[in-house]
């Protein structure tokens, strides 16, 4: 029992009451102007809120590239979830979207069009108009989100009231012939110029006719009709079909244009006696319930041209035409979203000219820097999530950068390969290429992101990865890029053979890549010697240092003085590519770098120095490559000393890069390969 108390107790300290009786403040409608009057931002229009719901989540500017600034939105992290829905590597296209809106809220004629999201499958398109729907729920139950809608006090019953069905402004209550003057009264001492009160639409029909039989009741006393009118605070729901409103496209036979619009309820007209009585008519189509939110068609290109006309009529006039009743004013974001497919249709279609005209088209692309893809799969695949399964270190990495790679166009450029263009993209830096080079790609390959494989294949593909093995403790790169290679066979957005080919070439430059990367993992392990590398560091400065100073070194065996070790400088010159010619320039680049350390009063550490740092784990890897043994791993025949030293390097690939001892023995196992193979070629 005690149990049970500590949760309910730990419930009622963390519930906020006070809180939910401002969500549920019911009012009259002049304690409604008096809320008004000390924070207009509650009349904000649809566009005006949602906005201002992405930017009240902060916002971050960087540079891009050198004097290009980019514009990233706190909000489309998914803060409030913990990440879940969390968009990378879509600044640009969301900076395009947000600015959309922004002109929209400024009433600039955005407003009048239909914010359409263009892009291939799986490119996030249906996670931001989620992301949009959910924030706005949130943002309404703030106190900085806040909005209202009216009711009629119910003449029988004075402490209930039948609540406007399209959730409109309470202000569509003042008259036409007074709203200028009333708006002027509300906004005085007003300094936001961004958000002045603007009284604009009519009422809706139900809300019309209670008003027109009121006005009749009380003889034309307009006071005395808003004395039986109230306000309460709306905390917008998908779930309630509260102002946020979701259309999907059915089959003909299913689905007609009342979905929309809303239909007459055959029940009432007994008790109301026709079926023009708005009271005998649900308002409740996805425009009707969308009011003063979003609304989101999926796939909107798919619809029926029956449906266009309304969508037209929505985003042009914002009205909407419910059966048997006048044109009726809405407020609300009308967003959608198609692929590229059916785009490509639209433009074909001479019969769709005018919702062309009434689009704002925004590009959703995949993502095409790999460091974004990977978070996207890390997001679902982390220790967190898989449990009893390790990832083997670059697994993800190789799936998001082949995904990567099928998404690029090739580079104009002969001398650049596609892997090099992905290396660049993602920040890293290539031997004559300027930042204005890798923008210059960027504008040479128009539909770049627009094509290429969707993540949702690669997550399957991974999935399938963590299951098909289960004997093994971690998966590798190798089973899930088997993976993604036997399911292009069946992958229904690949439409030729040739396209197949090309997916599947990609998969070998990955391995390839994987190997380099994998060789260079096992080398700096077997390198990771500290004091050996101390060693062979201190011995060649002191021989640099005799070389430079024309001086003899002294054997530390023999206590003779000799000449400087050429052939130990040179072995270690060579691993960075130092020609002979210019071996005498980098050996005393060396020692000046010391001196203007010592200058300074520092210590010399050869790791602060980056070449010099590889050439000497290159070197001390070849030194101890051999007493190692590690070939000796593919013929099984491993003696207890190589053993020992072997487990030494696997100790550091699990202590220094994320392997676990399976994981671990697998890579080692495969580089021993490489170098077999190596040697083989040799003899």
């Amino acid at each position: 029992m005690s149990g049970g108390r500590d949760i309910i107790s730990l419930i009622a300290q963390r519930q906020d009451i006070d809180q939910f009786r401002r969500k549920t403040w019911i009012g009259s409608f002049e304690e409604y102007l008096d809320l008004v009057r000390q924070n207009p931002r509650v009349t904000r229009n649809s566009f005006q809120r949602v906005y201002d719901m992405i930017l009240s989540n902060g916002v971050d500017v960087y540079e891009k590239s050198r004097g290009e600034k980019c514009t990233h939105y706190r909000f489309f992290d998914d803060p409030e979830n913990h990440g879940q829905d969390a968009i990378y590597g879509l600044d640009g296209a969301l900076e395009m979207f947000v600015n959309a809106l922004k002109s929209a809220a400024k009433g600039y004629g955005i407003e009048k069009r239909v914010l359409l999201m263009h892009g291939p499958v799986g490119s996030s398109k249906s996670t931001i108009a989620r992301l949009l729907k959910k924030g706005l729920e949130r943002y309404t139950a703030t106190d900085d989100g806040a909005l209202y809608t009216l009711g009629w006090v119910d003449e029988q019953d004075p402490e209930q009231a039948h609540w406007c069905p399209m959730h409109e402004e309470p202000l569509h209550l003042v008259p036409e012939p007074f709203r200028r003057d009333i708006a002027a009264q509300l906004n005085e001492g007003n300094e936001d110029a961004e958000h002045q009160v603007v009284i604009t639409g009519d009422l809706c029909p139900y809300c019309r006719f209670m008003y027109n039989a009121r006005l009749k009741q009380h003889d034309g006393d307009w006071t005395r009709v808003i004395g039986q009118v109230r306000v309460r605070r709306l905390v917008l729901s998908e779930q309630d079909r509260i102002g946020i409103g979701t259309f999907q496209p059915k089959d003909e036979k299913n689905q007609d244009s009342t979905e929309l619009t809303g239909d007459i309820n055959y029940r009432k007209i007994a008790e109301y006696g026709s079926d023009s009585d708005p009271r005998a008519f649900n308002f409740d189509g996805e425009f009707n319930i969308a009011n003063r939110g979003i609304i989101e068609f999926i796939e909107v290109l798919k619809l029926d041209v029956a449906f266009l006309y309304d969508l037209l009529g929505a985003s042009q006039e914002h009205k909407v035409k419910p059966k048997k009743f006048a044109q009726t004013d809405i407020d609300e974001v009308i967003l959608g979203h198609t692929n590229e497919p059916e785009y490509r249709r639209l433009q074909n279609n001479e019969f769709m000219e005018a919702l062309r005209d009434r689009t704002v088209k925004v590009d959703i692309p995949y993502v095409t820097r790999l460091s974004d893809e990977i978070k996207i799969y890390e997001k679902d695949y982390n220790t967190e999530k898989v449990k009893g399964k390790h990832i083997a270190p670059h697994t993800i990495e190789m799936a998001a950068m082949w995904a990567v790679l099928t998404r690029l166009e090739e580079p104009k450029n002969a001398s650049l390969t596609l892997m090099q263009k992905l290396k660049l993209y993602d920040g890293k830096s290539l031997p004559g290429f300027t930042e204005e080079n890798i923008k210059e790609l960027r504008e040479e390959a128009h539909y770049e992101g627009m094509h290429g494989i969707s993540p949702r294949y690669v997550q399957d593909k991974i999935s399938n990865a963590l299951v098909a093995h289960p004997e093994a403790r971690s998966i590798n790169p190798f089973m899930v890029l088997n993976e993604l290679d036997s399911g292009l066979k069946h992958h229904s957005l690949i439409t030729s053979e040739e396209q197949r080919q090309h997916f599947r070439e990609l998969l070998g430059v990955v391995k390839e890549e994987y190997e380099n990367i994998v060789k260079n993992e096992v080398q700096r392990a077997i390198a990771a010697d500290e004091d050996a590398l101390k060693r062979l560091c201190a011995n060649y400065i002191d021989n640099v240092k005799a070389y430079t100073q024309r001086e003899k070194v002294k054997n530390k065996f023999t206590g003779q003085y000799e000449e400087p070790d050429e052939r130990l400088m040179r072995s270690i010159e060579e691993k960075i590519d130092i020609p002979e010619s210019r071996k005498d320039d980098f050996r005393r680049e060396i020692m000046n770098y010391i001196g203007a350390l010592s200058i300074d009063g520092k210590t010399f550490d050869y790791k602060t120095n980056e070449r010099l740092y590889k050439a000497l784990q290159l070197k001390l890897f070849e030194d101890q490559k051999d007493s190692i043994k590690l070939t000796s791993l593919v013929s099984s025949v491993v003696d207890q000393d190589a053993q020992a030293k072997i487990d030494v390097v696997k100790g550091r690939l699990i202590r220094d890069h994320g392997y676990d001892e399976e994981s671990a023995t697998d890579v080692l196992n495969y580089v021993a390969s490489i170098f077999a193979r190596g040697d083989v070629k040799q003899k």
